[in-house]
């Protein structure tokens, strides 16, 4: 698996939303994409995290900004946490893991000692050409647009 920085050209992923709809990177050409990645649907921080970029949704696409969360969960998941949480923007069911895998998101984590491997929580923001402008690795939940922001200096 390559690693990926900031600077590189963002991989091309494709995936089904949660309505049924494929969803491509290149479907976003020419528009600022905050492409998430999260572990669980209705878990307390992914919907902490998700909530949160929900709520600041309007301030993030005057900015110019299109959201899509990524998490290894299956459509009907998805649309149970939309519906649940109002959220307005795409989720991607990458029950494969390949999107997950495209971006570094999965691999080995730790808990109470114990290793497995799952989904890295992390965040990429992607510019308008496609080129990764910025990687968050450390992730806050609870406050994640004013973190994007900030990293961005907007």
């Amino acid at each position: 698996m390559s690693t990926i920085k900031e600077g590189d050209k963002a991989p091309i992923f494709k995936g089904l939303n949660q309505d049924e709809n494929t969803i491509c990177l290149t479907d976003f050409s020419g528009q600022k994409v905050i492409l998430y990645f999260y572990p669980k649907d209705n878990t307390p921080g992914c919907t902490a995290e998700s909530c949160n970029l929900s709520e600041n949704y309007d301030e993030l696409t005057e900015k110019g900004f299109v959201v899509i969360g990524v998490s290894p969960d299956s459509i009907a998941s998805h649309q149970k946490f939309i519906a649940k949480h109002s959220l307005r923007f795409n989720l991607i069911a990458d029950i494969e893991k390949e999107i997950l895998q495209q971006y570094n998101a999965w691999g080995l984590k730790k808990l109470y000692g114990r290793e497995y491997m799952g989904v890295l929580r992390k965040t990429f923001v992607i510019d308008e050409n496609g080129t990764i402008l910025k990687i968050i690795e450390k992730v806050k939940t609870k406050d994640h647009t004013k973190q994007i922001l900030s990293e961005l200096d907007l």
